[in-house]
């Protein structure tokens, strides 16, 4: 049973107490990012997007042409999901790729089950735990360590998708590459953003990738210039003829090896074995009840599926609806919650073929317990993990990792009652930095694992060991209403706040009953157990004083979202796309 919802009167008393009490103070803590060009905020209104039978959502125009088209040949979700990704590695190359990996939740209309594919990257079973600290055991300064073939995980998301296709697809799997064949080889317009982030980057120091995307001047491509990929387009057709093998064996494989162990910066380790040995695995869904929603999303070694529901856990039973959005107490309550899960991910959540996750981190009795610490008159501060069931004998080391927010989302609905979740990523912007001669970028999802292998003694979760996959905050979510109907199809990027937009987005549909697309629109706010982080040029940064009287220590910066979504109406589907980048939903 739900503890009463807290009273409007209780509300008022409280937000007045917090607006006579102490004068604001805000801190910049060292460790907040704010990486500016990836994190730019568009805030340019866009409509949401209605259909009957279809539709797709992810972060380019083209993209989404290019899944619109397959499925309108007939394709299930999988099949356009398939070919939204080959297009986003085209035409938004600094996101995500083949080069990268990817979580993927699929409902299945006809199995009526749903299915979790996780296409993470491995490290090369060379790798140790020391393999980001310097010659005095310190930990590696980021950009240090980002840059070349060491941040390099063997990618996953061409596995994903043959494993997914085989169970899932209704086209041939040729069929799927067609349309990003087809425009590297004619070229694509560069967009603004890619542009701007070609900017900031400044240059390249792998001579492959500085020739591709600078000029023989130093110059970015230059917005709306034509881009052609051959050296893509002869990698998908390999891909196209010869299914996953293609990539892992031959001469794609030996292509990602000698670029990453010839890599002028930080040369790595990685092997052939290490990309014939991949697989991409099927997971068991992570599921939980929020008021009357069935919430399911990617289990470990994604932390975003445990932080969502641990965060949606420990809010119901407040009265999020009578908070509204964007109100003082809509976002203290968001960012309390935050924090003791974020408290959690730092220190249970890993690869679990190499670390016993906790059974009862989204137990409902734990999570009303650590609701019951979220209190009206003092913010948390930093808080601590919990002791939550099933915890192992021992006690792991606590300690974050440095996660940044270039990824991709995509959603998408089919005619057949087919649904794909997927969040894809290639970590930093542009990656490791690296180029292969196939023309597509190389992640640096190693720096997802902590740089620290160990804390207080203990040995930390998410360190570093060969074959092991880094923990995520990727959070692909799939929500079903009280009948078991698909209702909401979402998720983000955004590196390690991917889980407050997901669970802001998931309150403005649930909760707040927005569309989509005023929805994602919502400023950005939450906690990572740090300070509480309002989105720079909206409503909420005049909530700081607010908040800073009740202790919380406020930071307003932007806040690099790429949200999509996708929810049932009573006349089909309507869908949204994040106005702070260039995507857009689509359907019929």
């Amino acid at each position: 049973m739900h503890a009463p919802a807290m009273p409007p009167s209780i509300v008022r008393s409280c937000i007045a107490c917090a607006l006579g009490a102490i004068a604001a103070l805000t801190i910049v803590p060292a460790f907040a990012l704010d990486p500016a060009p990836e994190a730019a905020t568009d805030r340019t209104e866009k409509s949401p997007a209605t259909s009957r039978h279809f539709m797709v959502a992810a972060a380019n125009p083209l993209a989404v042409d290019a899944g619109r088209r397959i499925l309108a040949a007939g394709g299930s979700a999988v099949d356009a999901a398939i070919a939204v990704q080959l297009v986003l590695n085209l035409v938004e190359p600094q996101s995500s790729g083949i080069g990268g990996g990817a979580f993927m939740l699929v409902h299945d209309a006809r199995r009526g089950r749903l299915f979790a594919y996780d296409g993470r990257e491995t490290a090369p079973a060379a790798a140790t735990p020391d393999r980001f600290l310097d010659a005095g055991g310190k930990p590696k300064e980021f950009r240090d360590a980002v840059i070349g073939g060491r941040s390099v995980g063997v990618p996953g998301v061409i596995a994903l998708f043959e494993a997914a296709h085989r169970r899932h697809g209704k086209l041939r799997w040729a069929e799927l590459f067609a349309p990003a064949i087809a425009l590297a080889k004619a070229g694509f317009a560069v967009s603004p953003r890619l542009h701007a982030l070609l900017a900031a980057e400044g240059t390249m120091r792998q001579p492959r990738a500085r020739d591709y995307f600078f000029d023989a001047n130093g110059r970015p491509l230059a917005v709306g210039a034509i881009r052609a990929n051959p050296a893509f387009a002869a990698t998908l057709e390999r891909i196209a003829a010869g299914g996953a093998r293609a990539f892992y064996e031959g001469d794609i494989a030996r292509d990602i090896v000698a670029t990453v162990d010839r890599a002028p910066v930080n040369p790595g380790d990685m092997t052939l074995a290490d990309l014939v040995r991949y697989r991409a695995k099927l997971r068991e869904p992570l599921c939980g009840r929020y008021r009357a929603y069935r919430v399911c999303g990617m289990p470990p070694p994604s932390s975003g599926g445990i932080a969502v529901l641990q965060m949606l856990g420990m809010l119901e039973r407040y009265d999020m609806a009578a908070m509204g959005p964007d109100t003082f107490w809509s976002v203290h309550f968001m960012s309390e919650a935050g924090r003791l899960a974020y408290a959690d991910r730092d220190r249970y959540v890993a690869d679990p073929d190499f670390a016993s996750v906790p059974t009862g981190l989204v137990d409902p009795a734990y999570l009303r317990a650590r609701s019951s610490l979220i209190g009206t008159t003092r913010t948390l501060g930093r808080a601590s993990a919990g002791n939550p069931p099933g915890t192992p004998a021992g006690r792991f080391g606590e300690h974050a990792a440095i996660e940044l927010p270039a990824t991709s989302h995509i959603s998408i609905v089919d005619a057949d009652g087919n649904a794909v979740a997927m969040t894809t990523s290639i970590e930093s912007a542009f990656g490791s930095g690296l180029m292969t001669e196939g023309g597509f970028m190389l992640n640096n999802e190693l720096t997802d694992f902590s740089f620290v292998p160990s804390e207080g003694g203990m040995p930390v979760a998410n360190r570093i060991e060969g074959g092991k996959r880094p923990r995520s905050t990727m959070a692909p979510t799939i929500v079903y209403d009280r009948a078991g109907r698909i209702f909401l199809v979402a998720g983000s990027a955004g590196g390690p706040a991917i889980v407050n937009f997901v669970v802001k987005t998931l309150l403005g549909v649930l909760d707040w009953k927005l569309d989509p697309q005023a929805a994602i629109a919502l400023p950005n706010v939450g906690s990572r157990n740090g300070p509480t982080e309002l989105e720079r040029d909206t409503a909420s940064a005049e909530l700081a004083p607010k908040l800073e009287a009740l202790g919380h220590t406020t930071l307003v910066h932007a806040q690099s979202s790429g949200t999509q979504a996708i929810a049932r109406t009573a006349q089909g589907w309507i869908g949204g796309a994040d106005p702070r980048r260039e995507g857009v939903a689509s359907g019929d």
